[in-house]
């Protein structure tokens, strides 16, 4: 197979390879109108020495709240030279006509504020709904956000205040910078409806070259505090994050046959998970009460062949959820509980199948054409993302999203190279993938609708993100 989901197969030597569109989107946004709110987001300043990292801060609180799906950044050319501060540098505009006056004498007002006025932010050129303002400074060797978001529809300074707070940095670099903004970003999200991402994480595998083993890591959904994870100097592959964040479960040849760990986060430390005699156990994904472990094991199989099992947490009580008889692999939990998805090849090429949590009615999810794998459920178990070679692109495989019950489906990547293992975000709107447009594999961000594309890896080879707490 051409995928990395099914690698620890190929290696493991046994038989687990595979030999008119409905739209269905996904809401980014609800609001009023239809219309995202239109945000600016002049440039902060830093009082001292704390404007050594502004260019950081001012480039992850854009990114946070631009990439959020709730809102619209006005660009940066609509705005005025004269930004405020703090909510008393803003000016009322005169109540009568002031100087200079017109050749005919009389007194004429003047048309701005040169950026001091609310309506200078509201009206052309900037046309903003809404302003967030303000400006970082040290203050007993600690960095201090003072953040502010104005309701520019409110007419006077004094009422138009919607946001304003401190936020301390836990250190003075920036890294505190880019702290602060995330948590600055995380409440302008909130307060248009939208969940904000601080504090989740993206866990992926890394391999430096083509010549290194293959670890686990994990990074900020910007892409940022990059990290290893495992040490194992082997194949390490195949993420999977607990619901509550506290623990991933990999696959990794470390005991020389593909086999399944089970990870806590905070500290990094083993769990012990039993591995059922078989020449593979792998792909492992956790339940939505993060107590037992669904994956893909080749045990007690005729010919050696893939097929779905579930177990406790630590690997005891295992049982087989599939038949022998095929090819099943991939398997995910609907996180609303109840179904399972997979990939399988028991009607030819490999397909998205779903079944109940007992192995029973088993039913097709994608059309048969092509190749499909990769299934992923939104939170809000109604949707999955997939990578599939049907679509505009044939032969390459692309990331489609699916509404489970209409089987309505949207092809998100196009003539991108060949793009992979999608994994939904907690907030359900963000989507993280794997891509090699570039020449070479590396992770990327996206939104449901297949916009605010980011590239968040650079450095190496990087595969299989599995976004999670």
């Amino acid at each position: 197979m051409k995928k990395l989901a099914w690698i620890a197969v190929i290696l493991a030597g046994v038989f687990c390879s595979l030999p008119g569109q409905e739209k269905a989107t996904i809401d980014i946004i609800k609001p009023p109108g239809g219309h995202r709110p239109r945000i600016a987001i002049p440039e902060f300043r830093g009082s001292g020495a704390a404007q050594a990292f502004m260019t950081a801060f001012n480039d992850t609180l854009r990114g946070d709240v631009r990439g959020s799906g709730v809102v619209e950044v006005v660009p940066e050319t609509m705005y005025w030279k004269t930004v405020p501060q703090q909510p008393s540098d803003f000016r009322q505009p005169p109540p009568v006509p002031a100087t200079p006056r017109s050749r005919k004498g009389e007194l004429v007002a003047p048309e701005n504020g040169g950026g001091l006025w609310l309506t200078d932010w509201s009206g052309p050129p900037v046309s903003a709904g809404y302003l967030a303002f303000g400006y970082t400074a040290v203050v007993n060797n600690v960095l201090v956000l003072y953040g502010n978001l104005f309701d520019l529809s409110r007419g006077t300074a004094g009422n138009a205040q919607v946001l304003g707070k401190q936020y301390l940095a836990s250190t003075l670099d920036e890294n505190g910078a880019r702290q602060v903004a995330h948590q600055f970003a995380a409440d302008i999200v909130a307060l248009f409806g939208g969940k904000p991402l601080v504090g989740t994480h993206i866990y992926y595998v890394h391999q430096a070259s083509f010549r290194t083993p293959k670890e686990i890591w994990v990074m900020d959904p910007d892409g940022k505090n990059q990290r290893q994870i495992t040490h194992f100097n082997s194949l390490t592959i195949e993420p999977s994050v607990s619901p509550d964040g506290s623990k991933i479960a990999f696959t990794s040849y470390a005991k020389g046959r593909p086999a399944i760990f089970v990870f806590s986060v905070n500290p990094v430390r083993d769990l012990r998970f039993y591995n059922q005699d078989a020449s593979m156990n792998a792909q492992p994904s956790f339940t939505p009460d993060g107590k037992q472990i669904v994956y893909s094991s080749t045990a007690s199989s005729s010919g050696q062949l893939c097929r779905i099992f579930i177990a406790n947490l630590d690997g005891s009580g295992f049982r087989p959820l599939t038949s022998s008889r095929f090819i099943d692999t991939e398997p995910k939990v609907n996180p609303k509980g109840g179904t399972i998805v997979f990939s399988s090849g028991r009607s030819g090429p490999e397909q998205i199948y779903m079944m109940n949590m007992d192995g029973a009615d088993i039913e097709r999810l994608s059309e048969g054409t092509g190749e499909a794998s990769n299934p992923s459920w939104n939170p809000d178990g109604q949707h999955i993302a997939f990578a599939w070679t049907r679509g505009y692109a044939a032969g390459k495989f692309n990331i489609f999203t699916m509404d489970v019950a209409t089987r309505g489906y949207v092809q998100l990547t196009h003539d991108d190279g060949k793009n992979e293992n999608p994994s939904w975000a907690p907030d359900g709107v963000h989507l993280a993938f794997m891509s090699n447009r570039t020449g070479r594999s590396q992770i990327y961000s996206m939104l449901a609708d297949g916009s605010q594309v980011q590239q968040l890896t650079h450095d190496g080879l990087n595969f299989s993100p599995a976004w999670g707490q």
